[in-house]
């Protein structure tokens, strides 16, 4: 089957040279059973390529079986995929078969295997390596015949160097990798995929599709789109049922992109649904909650950098680069929290000053995270998708943070 019959099929929109590369690997590699790693930003679209290679493998006749990594409980995540015996745990009143066993000759996606305990990466290994696993509470090797197909929307490299992946199952996942770009790096496929949806959307609900003045199409092509195709199809069904006017102006467009001024702001880039929450502070939580993640992820850039680069070691600038990314953080978080501008480190006259005036970053992202749970009655699911991080990510910011739920 050719490139633009497979994106008919799957109703992929686009001719990005990204994109057509992506489908272009999936169609070659379908027809083999080598392990396929398909990573980039959440919302991308990443769910279609295992799609497209299960139904051009010789595996499209048996069954297909999508998994959430990040949506299984640390717990029970085992017994999801490989199984249990009667017995093996006070639930487990009859046995059960895993995913592993379902999807025995046909093709098994492990979306956010990220998110995967390291002792069900051992698990997952031995599948790869050899076709067996164990059932939970039973000695018994089992045989299976399933092809892998894995996503994640985090660097594997990083977590691999931080000791939360293991590097060996790293490489028998990504034995073929499939990169699918950013929706900001499809410039000419946005305009696109707005239309689709547009129509799509007046279908559903039997009213005229939405239009855009040509002033609102250079905004939706400007905007970096950080939630990417999710985002977009989101957005274009919010103005689809809430605006009665069908040519949608620049400024309409404008008021239902979050941070469409300030796209240099990461923190304030991020879509929200601030009429949720209960008042500004709880905003500001959000903001620090995304803050901490940003400077973290610059830290641990940066020793990177650092890392790979001897010369570095030596440099006398080099030596305080981490440090002064927390100092940055603290007067950011200053900044935001008291409405002032950033002073130079010479004008700050007590640093300990600063964090008597406002909670710690993890005290914030605790409080954040409590305010979630009630809001959603416990609900971590919920609680999660509304933090924007995954159930199992919750799940150790509660045992981190000892929040008792």
């Amino acid at each position: 089957m050719d490139l633009q019959s497979i994106k008919q099929r799957f109703e992929i929109i686009g001719n990005a040279a990204g994109l057509n590369r992506a489908l272009d690997i999936a169609i070659q590699v379908a027809p083999t059973d080598l392990s396929v790693l398909i990573t980039g930003e959440s919302g991308v679209g990443k769910e279609r390529i295992p799609q497209i290679i299960h139904s051009q493998s010789l595996r499209k006749h048996n069954n297909y079986i999508a998994v959430n990594c990040g949506a299984i409980p640390e717990g029970t995540i085992d017994s999801e995929l490989f199984g249990h015996v009667k017995g093996s745990f006070t639930s487990a009143h009859s046995d059960r078969k895993g995913y592993f066993e379902e999807a025995d000759k046909g093709t098994i996606f492990l979306d956010e295997v990220a998110e995967l305990p390291l002792s069900t990466q051992v698990r997952l290994l031995r599948v790869l390596e050899t076709g067996e696993y164990i059932k939970v509470g039973s000695s018994k090797a089992e045989k299976t015949n399933v092809r892998v197909v894995a996503a994640t929307n985090v660097d594997l490299k990083t977590r691999v160097e931080q000791g939360k992946f293991r590097e060996d199952l790293y490489y028998r996942l990504n034995t073929v990798p499939i990169f699918m770009p950013p929706l900001r790096n499809r410039q000419d496929d946005i305009y696109l995929l707005f239309r689709k949806f547009a129509n799509d959307f007046a279908e559903k609900y039997r009213m005229p599709a939405i239009k855009l003045t040509e002033d609102a199409v250079n905004i939706l092509n400007s905007y970096r789109w950080p939630g990417n195709i999710r985002q977009l199809k989101n957005i274009t069904e919010q103005i689809s049922i809430i605006e009665e006017q069908r040519m949608i102006s620049a400024d309409v467009l404008r008021s239902y992109l979050t941070g469409a001024d300030e796209s240099s702001l990461p923190a304030l880039a991020k879509k929200q649904n601030f009429d949720s929450f209960n008042s500004e502070r709880e905003i500001l939580y959000q903001v620090l909650f995304d803050m901490k993640k940003d400077m973290n992820e610059l830290k641990l850039l940066v020793n990177d950098i650092i890392s790979q680069n001897p010369e570095f070691k030596s440099n006398k600038y080099s030596e305080n680069i981490v440090s002064d990314l927390d100092e940055i953080k603290i007067e950011g978080v200053r900044r935001i929290y008291k409405d002032e501008p950033i002073r130079h480190e010479t004008e700050i006259e007590d640093q300990g000053e600063v964090i008597e005036e406002v909670l710690s970053l993890a005290e914030q992202e605790r409080e954040l995270i409590i305010k979630a749970l009630e809001k959603n009655n416990n609900k971590r699911k919920l609680a999660a998708e509304e933090l924007g991080i995954s159930e199992r990510t919750l799940y150790r910011k509660i045992k981190e943070y000892n929040i008792l739920k």
